[in-house]
Order: C-alpha cells, then sequence, then structure tokens
C-alpha cells in the first residue's frame, strides 16, 4: 500500500484546510466534554434532614430539636435520616417544656413529668428537607434518592458510565465499517436528544435509561472526533490537535458546565441547556469532510482524490495528475473486502496484536479509574461544589500541554512512564500526609492528577499510533470500552475506606504503577508513520528497556482467512 502521508504530503501541514478542519473538529468536542460528569450536578445531593409537617403544631424551636444530632468526627451535624418520634416530641411541646436538645439528648432515666415518654427515633415517614443553598433542585431531591434508597446514586452514575461503555463497543465497528463522520454526528444528536429527554423524566425508573442513553454517545463522540483528526492531519498538526488542540477545547466544554450550573439551579432546566453545544454543531456536518485515510483504506480511492483535491484548491496548491494509484477494481476489491470484514475479534487474531490489544486495554482501564476516582474525590475538599468542579477541571489544561511537549520531542513510551510514575508516587505518599499536612496533602493530590492526565494525554496518541487504519475506531473503541469499565466502577471506589483508610489511593496508586509496567512492553511508535494494516504494526517488545524499539514484523502474521483466497493473491501481487 502507498505510504499515504507521503502521498498527500503536498498540501503541507497547516494551510486553511487543515486549519478549518483542526477548528472544527475540536469545536465538534465541546458536547460530550460539556456532558462528561453531568452527574455531579444532576445528581448532587444536598444537605437535607426530616420534614416535620405543618399539621404538627410544633414551634420552629420544636421542630429544629425533634432531629437528632450526631458525632462525624469532631463535628456534630443533624441526623439526615432520622427524628425523634413526633409523637414524643409533640407531647413534650404540650407539657410546655422549654426544648433542650442536650438535655433530651441525656434524658434516659424517667422523672415525674416523663414517664410515660421513652425517647425512641424514627424514619423520615413525611419526606425529607433539602438545602437549597446551592442547588434549587436536583434528580436526587426530586425523586428522593436518599437514606434507604441513597444506593440508587452510585447505581445512577453506574449507567452513565455503562451506557458510555456500550457505546463504544458498538460505534468502533460501525465507524470503521461505515465511516467516521456518520458515527461522529450520530453520537452528537444522541446526546443532544436524550439530554432534552432526561430532563422530561417522570420517575427514576424512566431518568436511569434516559441517562444510560446519553451515556451512549458521549465517549463515542470524541473517540471519532480523535480518530477523524488523526487521520486527516499529518506531522506536527496531528500532534498539535490530538495532544493539546482536541483535549484543550474538550476541558474547555467541562469547564463551561460549573459555571451554566451556577447560573441555573434547577437539574431539570439544566438538562435541557446541556443539549444545545451538539444541536448546535449539527451544522458542521456539510463542513467536516470524510476521512480520506478510511475512504482509501476501503478502496473508495476516487471519493478520497476527491476530498484531497479540494483541499488543494483551499490551500491553493498543485495536485498531482494521479494521487493514489490504487484505483484498479481488483485493488479496491481487495482492500474493501479486508476492511470489511475486520471485528472485534480481528484485535486478538495474532499474537503481536492479540498481546498489544490486552495492555493497552488493562492500560486504559487502569489508568481511568484512577482519573475518576481522584476526580471524584476531588470535588468534596472543598465547600462550593461549582468552583470544586472548575478546579478540577482545570488542572487537566497544563497537563495536556506538557504532554504535547513531550509527544513533540520525546518517545510515546518515556513520556507515558515518567508521567504515570509521577502520578502513583504522588498518591501514594498521600497516606504520610493526610491527616498531618492538609495543604501537602491537597498539593499531591493535585500532583498525582496532573500526572496521570498528562499520561492519558499522551496514552490517546500513542493507542492511535498503535491503530491501524483498517481497524483504528474498533481498536480506540475497544480501548475506550475498558475505560469506561473502569469509570463505571470509580464511585464505589472512594467505598472501600470502610475497610482501610488509605485503600482507595493505594488502588490508585497501584494500578498507575500497573500502567508503568505494561507499557514497557509496547512497541514504540515516535516519529513513525501510522500503519495501515495489522502486518504492518511493529512488534511488542520482550524484554528491552523502554527506549528500545523493534522494526514492524514480516507479513508472516496473517489469520488463516488472510490466506485462503484468491482475492489477497491479487492484493499481494498488487501491494
Amino acid at each position: 500500500m502507498q505510504d499515504y502521508e507521503q502521498v498527500v504530503s503536498f498540501l503541507g501541514t497547516w494551510g486553511p484546510f487543515q486549519r478549518r478542519i483542526f477548528f472544527l473538529l475540536c469545536l465538534s468536542s465541546i458536547p460530550c466534554g460539556y456532558n462528561l460528569l453531568s452527574v455531579i450536578f444532576l445528581l448532587a445531593s444536598p444537605t437535607h434532614h426530616c420534614h416535620i409537617p405543618t399539621h404538627s403544631n410544633l414551634s420552629q424551636a420544636w421542630i429544629q430539636a425533634s432531629i437528632p444530632v450526631q458525632h462525624v468526627g469532631e463535628q456534630q451535624e443533624k441526623s439526615s435520616c432520622n427524628r425523634y418520634e413526633l409523637d414524643l416530641v409533640q407531647n413534650l411541646s404540650a407539657l410546655g417544656h422549654t426544648p433542650n436538645l442536650d438535655y433530651i439528648l441525656n434524658l434516659t432515666e424517667p422523672s415525674s413529668d416523663f414517664l410515660l415518654f421513652s425517647l425512641k427515633q424514627e424514619g423520615c415517614k413525611d419526606g425529607w428537607t433539602y438545602s437549597t443553598e446551592h442547588y434549587q433542585s436536583t434528580a436526587v431531591t426530586e425523586f428522593n434518592l436518599v437514606c434507604n434508597d441513597q444506593w440508587k446514586q452510585p447505581l445512577t452514575s453506574l449507567a452513565y458510565f455503562l451506557g458510555g461503555l456500550c457505546g463504544c463497543f458498538i460505534s468502533g465497528p460501525i465507524s470503521d465499517r461505515f465511516g467516521r463522520k456518520p458515527v461522529l454526528f450520530g453520537a452528537t444528536f444522541t446526546i443532544s436528544i436524550f439530554s432534552s429527554a432526561v430532563a422530561f423524566a417522570p420517575s427514576w425508573p424512566v431518568f436511569i435509561v434516559l441517562f444510560f442513553m446519553l451515556g451512549l454517545g458521549q465517549i463515542a463522540s470524541y473517540i471519532v472526533v480523535f480518530v477523524l483528526g488523526s487521520e486527516i492531519l499529518i506531522g506536527s498538526t496531528r500532534l498539535l490537535f490530538s495532544n493539546l488542540g482536541l483535549p484543550g477545547v474538550y476541558v474547555f466544554g467541562m469547564m463551561l458546565l460549573p459555571g451554566t450550573a451556577y447560573l441555573v439551579r434547577s437539574w431539570r432546566h439544566l438538562s435541557l441547556i446541556m443539549a444545545v453545544p451538539g444541536l448546535a454543531c449539527l451544522p458542521l456536518w456539510w463542513l467536516i469532510p470524510e476521512s480520506p485515510r478510511w475512504l482509501v483504506s476501503h478502496g473508495r480511492s476516487q471519493e478520497a482524490e476527491r476530498v484531497i483535491r479540494l483541499a488543494a484548491l483551499e490551500n491553493r496548491v498543485e495536485a498531482p495528475h494521479v494521487i493514489f494509484l490504487s484505483t484498479n477494481t481488483e485493488k479496491a476489491a481487495c482492500q474493501k473486502s479486508e476492511s470489511e470484514s475486520l471485528t472485534f475479534l480481528d484485535l486478538l487474531r495474532t499474537t503481536n496484536i492479540r498481546c498489544i490489544s490486552i495492555m493497552l486495554w488493562l492500560i486504559w482501564f487502569s489508568m481511568n479509574v484512577s482519573y475518576f476516582g481522584l476526580s471524584f474525590n476531588m470535588s468534596g475538599l472543598y465547600g462550593n461544589p461549582y468552583l470544586n468542579y472548575f478546579l478540577v477541571t482545570a488542572v487537566e489544561l497544563p497537563a495536556y500541554a506538557v504532554s504535547w511537549l513531550a509527544a513533540r520531542s520525546l518517545p510515546r513510551r518515556i513520556s507515558f512512564i515518567s508521567f504515570s510514575l509521577v502520578g502513583a508516587l504522588a498518591v501514594l505518599l498521600i497516606q504520610i500526609t493526610l491527616h498531618s499536612y492538609p495543604i501537602v496533602t491537597l498539593s499531591l493530590v493535585l500532583l498525582g492528577k496532573f500526572g496521570v492526565l498528562a499520561g492519558i494525554g499522551v496514552l490517546f496518541s500513542y493507542t492511535g499510533e498503535l491503530s491501524p487504519t483498517v481497524i483504528r475506531n474498533t481498536a480506540m473503541s475497544s480501548c475506550a470500552t475498558f475505560s469506561r469499565v473502569g469509570s463505571a466502577i470509580s464511585p464505589y471506589l472512594l467505598q472501600l475506606d470502610v475497610f482501610y483508610e488509605f485503600l482507595p489511593w493505594i488502588i490508585v496508586g497501584a494500578l498507575s504503577l500497573l500502567s508503568v509496567v505494561l507499557c514497557i512492553f509496547l512497541p514504540e511508535t515516535f516519529k513513525l508513520p501510522l500503519p495501515d494494516t495489522i502486518q504492518q504494526l511493529p512488534s511488542i517488545q520482550r524484554f528491552r528497556w523502554p527506549w528500545t524499539s523493534t522494526p514492524p514484523p514480516k507479513d508472516d502474521l496473517k489469520s488463516s482467512k488472510d490466506q485462503t483466497t484468491a482475492l489477497e493473491v491479487i492484493c499481494t501481487t498488487h501491494l
């Protein structure tokens, strides 16, 4: 097969065509960034306590005294799920006693006035009263997902991330079969339509189903944008796009959400507004072309040549008389047959791609457990939830900037290993400073998140460079699927502190270290062209240092089905 990047090099790397594609694709990532952690605001759980009905005829002082006070650490807080028996409180009020909460709490022996009363607690039989300091309403307050139903909160988050998992699993093969562009705008439309539908959910079961569907399009949209940009852009422009431009605009979309949520305190109105960025991006369909590299890999060379010639006109450069040589019928049929037959199972078919795929899946899983575990934990470090979210997302900008600088001049494995080690060591050191040095602890948490994010920034480019064109979106989506598994279990990660206080931090640090070990065995892709076929993949490393690399394997790693048809013989002679 022709070297695609060499063939289209006459276009240059930063002409009007590349700039237009660069900015339009970055803009198309705003809807998925805007919706990524919407669970923080839609499923926020404000301070709450049992509701005391007005027909109880209690004074405000007795209403306050009817809520038990619990010791949480060194502080006293009102109980969220219990109240004193309302009949007892009404009788005490009727006897004319002054409400003294400390006295009531210490009432253990019956006296002349309280001989008939025993101090007992009951659940919130009349519902809850929620604080409106930060939120006018959330799905938690409307569907009462608290106390005995509190288990529904992480389950709802799990449904959202499982939706993302399913979206990644089905979008990859569809994109490799039918094209990047239809999947991109299909996922964007899915985000908008179900974000609007969530706003009208009448009950929690309906809400969780719609929330699952909303998750279908979120990460799938980002993956397709990344693949499309990686295939259209070449050279330094591709590095700038995949390591800084795309993730930077993605983070900008994330940072827009807290500002919107601050102004719109109702979760239903917020959900409706979350559909706007996706609808605004739909007209980009007529401005963003299909991937010429994907078209060539599917034997549609004439369509690819049309895209390149239009790009040449836009860049005001002269295109060669013949751009792609692979226009004969046999070769086109060969490429189309090969690419259409590739599925998720082809990532496991040969030894080389199987080892690479499994290691990448484990790395993506580990890094995303660390990322979302730190994100959910960071959001509870300060009082204001809007400021929390903004700070959590703002730290991503310098991380992606550093990963871009590293991608320009450093091998992929050295970059990823260095960043992941920084993140792992910072998180593991938190065990020493957690209670003694709060400022140092905060610095370590931020440093750990910085390392994990910079590693993920390198990982996106690295995975794209390790994936052949004929199955690139399937490979990227399979990795994103495992990342969604990691994000799905992350809401439960911090609950492990009931077994051991530092267990969540140990798990995050250990998973980052596991990613480091696995990355040592992956092949290097620095300054190498993107592989177009599975046979062009470089070999995995076998007990070599990270800075060594092995040339691509010979074409002897073919699957059995790749060796059986006469059409393959024709392909081999033409290629």
